[in-house]
């Protein structure tokens, strides 16, 4: 599936279940990584809110996945390179909001083994925002210890998404697992 903004990773021996608890949200494809499903919703926000409430109000939800990661921007690329300028091309539009935040960047990768190293990557793209915001009023620092804002890299295969977390939503949508 090229088209999805939420890439969900099944518990082991859960595959059919996930797929089960998914589909009334939106399309389920599953993915060529183990235990990996790529979900189109139509709505992130209502996504979350429906997920948040199944998981308080039947707790073997919880028994399914071991994390959802949403996205709220989506983006193609074809090499490291084109993923690369997409990707600081997407988190670019979160510079307003990290003025004054705390933050650092998460990536959840599938695909390009050996052509793409996560920590580097995250490196990248932490030093890009950084670099946006030090000459603001209102720069940022790089904490990995309780930031204000995870800013949250997903990719499969040839499609990048990128979504800005806070820490309010972290605590809000436990299930996100980003670090």
């Amino acid at each position: 599936m090229h088209d999805w903004n939420v890439i969900a990773v099944v518990k082991e021996h859960r595959f059919k279940a996930a797929c089960q608890l998914l589909e009334p949200l939106g399309e389920v494809r599953s993915t060529r990584f183990y235990n990996v499903l790529a979900v189109k919703v139509e709505d992130v926000q209502t996504f979350l809110e429906t997920l948040r409430e199944w998981m308080a109000n039947y707790p073997e939800t919880a028994e399914v996945l071991s994390r959802v990661g949403p996205v709220q921007h989506a983006f193609p690329f074809e090499s490291p390179e084109e993923f690369e300028t997409a990707a600081k091309e997407t988190v670019a539009q979160y510079v307003p909001q990290l003025a004054g935040r705390s933050f650092h960047v998460r990536m959840h990768r599938r695909g390009w083994k050996g052509r793409m190293e996560t920590p580097a990557q995250e490196r990248l793209l932490g030093d890009f925002l950084f670099e946006q915001l030090r000459s603001t009023e209102s720069p940022a620092t790089v904490t990995f210890h309780d930031p204000d804002v995870i800013i949250a890299i997903e990719t499969l295969n040839t499609r990048g998404g990128a979504a800005y977390w806070s820490r309010e939503d972290l605590t809000r949508y436990p299930f996100l697992k980003l670090d």
